[in-house]
């Protein structure tokens, strides 16, 4: 019955995680009350299942129609999307398939080994160290994506901006609310992430239709070549070393190690010029990240109850509903509940795959839809979607000036997502600065007081004069050159 369990989650997790704007989250929320007449282990392997399945379901969405059922899947649209729209949409899914595998079964298999002393190295991280890591993914994202930086970090100064709505956090204090006490919660990240991707992406097309033609993508053959594999074996073997140890640490989840992954696809990458445009590495590596990171974050939800995404928030609610506190004991207490759940973990991400490679080219023909109909399709769960999130109309107003917004980025030639990692960190960059200057009695120096943190700086300072270095080493080789020459 467990393994029905198992494969029931992973079914329900990618269903759901392919409608835009309902992730793994909102799942497992709206499938907490199913599970009260279960075993409390049948209910955690089930959870399991849908964390994994959402995963791979909002990535499904991202590459094929370039709107993501959740923050996670972001990164898989960059090439993803390009890559389907080449009609070479299967093969995207295939690697994000096995990424997704590889990086479960790595990330779970150090879960196995590692959980103890994972949660240690994470209970010394200070706020300091957190600030350091964000401002890491923001300078890594706007360096390197799109051809401007002045223009990447326009896009970053808008995600921040929309991201200051809402309270503070600690003065209470409304910010950019205008008055309206529904924007006193902040603008939700999926509603952020499905304007500017979706609705955007929708308008820009609709914009466009009237030069070129409508016409379907064809899908292409549903496998990959021996060439992809090449490509992208080493992808999904790096992934899962960015992605468990950032999932372990209380920093957000999979959205700054899947940035960070495919920065360094890039960098690694013979083939840098297709990055952007199709390359199928960068959907091999972050997706291989994403999977590795959910691991990850089991890691200190089940050894230290700290939960460090929304779906481990949601399966926190459920261990202290059945009565169990996860912590340093739980392994001693209630082992035969948490190895089950490892167990499940590598089952269902071995049903995952087996489930998904076969539907990759029949999610793939979604895309023989004329694009006016497949676009108000997206239009329509769009919308569903972000009124799921709050249930209010207002959502709906905020999704679609959001999307006017991505319209007017994509118009502008702007990276749409620098804006997309801003709103999604840019809150917590700002408590873990305040946290460390509170700590620091308002001292800057509070920001630079660790060995861990001033190591992110200098990688920080280095990406920023990158530029500038490569110019004058040229230089200089020229120099010494005609010195020689001479």
């Amino acid at each position: 019955m467990n393994l029905v369990w198992a494969a029931l989650g992973v079914l329900l997790g990618t269903a759901i995680g392919v409608l835009p704007g309902i992730g793994p989250a909102m799942a497992v929320a709206l499938l907490l009350p199913v599970t009260y007449a279960l075993e409390p282990t049948a209910a955690f392997i089930m959870f399991a299942g849908i964390y994994f399945g959402g995963m791979f379901g909002g990535s499904t969405t991202s590459i094929l129609l370039n709107t993501p059922g959740e923050s996670a899947a972001v990164v898989a649209a960059i090439d993803g999307n390009p890559m389907a729209r080449k009609g070479r949409g299967a093969q995207a899914l295939a690697a994000a398939a096995i990424g997704h595998f590889v990086g479960a079964i790595v990330g779970i298999t150090l879960l196995a080994l590692l959980a103890p002393t994972v949660a240690s190295l994470a209970v010394n991280i200070g706020a300091p160290d957190y600030l350091a890591i964000m401002v890491l993914a923001f300078i890594a994202v706007t360096s390197v994506l799109g051809k401007s930086r002045v223009r990447g970090f326009a896009s970053l100064l808008i995600g921040l901006t929309i991201g200051l709505i809402g309270l503070d956090e600690m003065t209470g204090q409304q910010r950019l609310t205008f008055g309206i006490l529904h924007l006193a919660d902040g603008v939700d990240v999926v509603i952020v992430a499905v304007g500017l991707f979706a609705i955007g992406e929708s308008l820009w097309v609709a914009a466009h239709l009237r030069r070129t033609s409508g016409q379907a993508i064809p899908v292409g053959r549903p496998w990959l070549g021996a060439a992809d594999v090449k490509r992208a074996w080493k992808p999904w073997l790096r992934g899962p070393v960015i992605g468990f140890p950032f999932g372990a640490i209380p920093a957000g989840g999979a959205e700054i190690p899947t940035f960070l992954s495919y920065v360094a696809e890039r960098r690694l990458s013979r083939h840098r010029d297709e990055f952007g445009k199709g390359a199928i590495e960068g959907v091999a590596g972050p997706e291989a990240t994403a999977s590795a990171s959910a691991a990850g974050t089991m890691v200190s939800m089940l050894t230290l109850g700290l939960p460090t995404t929304a779906v481990a928030a949601v399966m926190l609610a459920a261990f202290q509903q059945y009565g169990i506190q996860p912590g340093p004991l739980l392994f001693e207490r209630e082992s035969d509940l948490v190895w089950a759940l490892i167990a499940s973990m590598f089952i269902g991400s071995v049903l995952l795959l087996v489930l998904n490679l076969p539907l990759a080219p029949v999610w793939a023909k979604l895309l023989q839809i004329p694009r006016p109909y497949l676009y108000a399709g997206i239009l329509f769960f769009a919308s569903v979607g972000a009124y799921a999130v709050g249930g209010s109309a207002l959502d709906l107003l905020l999704l679609f000036i959001i999307g006017l917004i991505g319209f007017a980025m994509r118009r502008y030639g702007l990276p749409v997502l620098p804006a997309i990692i801003a709103v999604i960190l840019g809150p917590t960059a700002e408590q873990q600065m305040r946290r460390a200057l509170q700590i620091s009695n308002g001292e800057l120096t509070g920001l630079v007081n660790t060995p861990f943190a001033i190591t992110v700086y200098s990688v920080v300072a280095l990406i920023l004069l990158w530029p500038l270095l490569a110019r004058l080493l040229p230089r200089r080789a020229a120099e010494d050159r005609e010195r020689v020459d001479a």
